[in-house]
């Protein structure tokens, strides 16, 4: 159709499905302007948005996809919908009965132990003089980076079975017990010697975000609050140190939490078997390592991962709503 100026007449969109094509459009074309606008630093980040791509969104999404298959890794996936986690949930006895309570006792103990540890060595240590603080730092930090040669130098030797294992050698002296305990090998005393190692290897990096924090409080919260009543060491921790640094107890928190998760080697190098005696320090990892790695059922193996994931994104979940900032904060 022609105009009164001759030319072609475009026929603009009437009703409001052509205003919401026309609002959708503009929108469409603002999002690639500012992208442009801002192209530079997408350049930056793109190496790490390349590698997160790479190495963590693809396996999570092919891990859930796998966890309804059946895959054995010699033939091809095949789907069977929700069987591996119907099978997981009310079949599995080796889960139900030892991977899942364990885990939860573990990560009970050791994550939320961990975590008020860190917090209180880190805050002991900035109450010291400062040419000493970075030394305690260093001594407190240590353990995570040696773990694994601690392992083979001190814990093995200390919990050793034996007279000559450093602890029942003491125990014996002392008259504490008349028997050598078997601390890593006897179903009764093996979790608590992986809950004892793994505490002690916890001042890892979340232990390092609580000292910035804690050394980044603004010290004229301390006066205002003496002014305002506060008079003791515990109140100055509950109303301004904690409040204070929020996001560093955050990230503490999540790294405590996927750092007891994820645990699962620390029972088998302490007992030197797999599975552990009478699976009594089987964890979640355990399980995924048995039905991935031993028995090559990829499938089951990924289903029990997704279980992971969801319990760790939980648990998360939990350590937003505790510390995570508010609207207005």
């Amino acid at each position: 159709m022609l105009n009164k100026a001759g030319s072609v007449a475009v026929k603009a969109p009437s009703g409001r499905v052509g205003l919401k094509k026309q609002a959708r459009r503009m929108r469409a074309k603002g999002l690639f302007g500012r992208i442009w606008q801002y192209r530079l630093s997408y350049l930056f980040i793109a190496p790490f948005m390349l590698c997160f791509i790479a190495f963590i969104l693809i396996p999570v999404i092919a891990a859930i996809g796998l966890s309804f298959t059946y895959f054995n890794a010699i033939e091809a996936p095949r789907f069977i919908g929700w069987q591996n986690f119907q099978y997981l949930l009310s079949q599995d006895l080796l889960f139900l009965k030892h991977a899942l309570p364990n885990t939860f006792v573990f990560a009970l103990i050791v994550g939320p132990g961990g975590y008020a540890a860190a917090f209180l060595l880190a805050w002991l240590i900035t109450q010291l003089p400062e040419k000493s603080r970075r030394w305690y730092a260093l001594a407190m930090y240590t353990p995570s980076l040696t773990a694994g040669i601690a392992m083979s130098i001190v814990w093995l030797p200390m919990l050793s079975g034996d007279r000559i294992g450093y602890l029942n050698s003491l125990l014996l002296q002392l008259g504490l017990i008349e028997v050598p305990k078997l601390w890593v090998t006897d179903k009764d005393y093996l979790m608590n010697s992986m809950i004892v190692v793994t505490l002690w290897s916890s001042m890892g990096v979340g232990f390092l975000a609580m000292l910035a924090g804690l050394l980044g409080v603004n010290k004229e919260l301390y006066e205002a609050g003496k002014l305002d009543g506060i008079c003791s060491r515990l109140q100055e921790i509950w109303h301004i140190t904690i409040p204070s640094m929020k996001p560093q107890m955050l990230f503490g928190a999540v790294m405590a939490i996927v750092a007891t998760f994820k645990a699962g080697a620390i029972g088998v190098e302490l007992s030197g078997v797999n599975p552990t005696p009478e699976y009594a320090g089987h964890l979640i990892i355990n399980h995924i390592e048995d039905y991935g790695f031993i028995r090559f059922e990829m499938g089951y193996a990924a289903a029990i991962s997704v279980f992971l994931l969801i319990l760790m994104y939980a648990s998360n979940k939990l350590s937003w709503s505790l510390f995570g900032s508010k609207e207005g904060e």
